[in-house]
């Protein structure tokens, strides 16, 4: 399927690269434009709109990294810093608003007790997305 609209949720960690860099793999067989976002999650306890200057901070970075790796590769990205509630929802409701057909979110899975574990974003997202979505799953490690 050529895909002409995909978005890459980044959260600051290691995998975010990698997405990254599926995703130009991607777009430059198909062309397809990169939107790249970063979600601040607000606590309940909190306004919206509230300040999260630490968060922000991280966000931004994680975005900055993301625009260099995608300068030297000579790909343009579109890429934002949302606040939100919960991050699943703010990456559905990106994809929808962007006319996504791909979303490629890079998790890292985890053993809690013994029981495999995604967190709770990958899962909203795979069970909510109207399109596409893939997972790419980081080494496993132990909490």
């Amino acid at each position: 399927m050529p895909y002409q609209r995909m978005l890459v949720p980044i959260n600051g960690s290691e995998g975010d690269e990698h997405a990254l860099r599926v995703a130009i793999g991607l777009s430059r067989r198909t062309r397809a434009v990169i939107y790249v976002i970063y979600v601040v999650e607000v606590p309940q306890s909190l306004p919206l709109d509230a300040e999260l200057p630490d968060e922000v901070e991280r966000g931004e970075r994680a975005l900055q990294r993301c625009e260099a790796i995608c300068q030297t590769e000579r790909v343009t990205i579109e890429a934002e810093l949302l606040q939100a509630r919960h991050a699943g929802a703010a990456i559905v409701d990106e994809a929808a608003h962007r006319s996504a057909d791909l979303i490629i979110l890079s998790v890292e899975g985890r053993l809690r007790r013994g029981e495999f574990s995604l967190g709770r974003t990958a899962p909203y997202v795979l069970k909510n997305a109207a399109c596409e979505a893939w997972v790419l799953r980081r080494p496993l490690r132990s909490v």
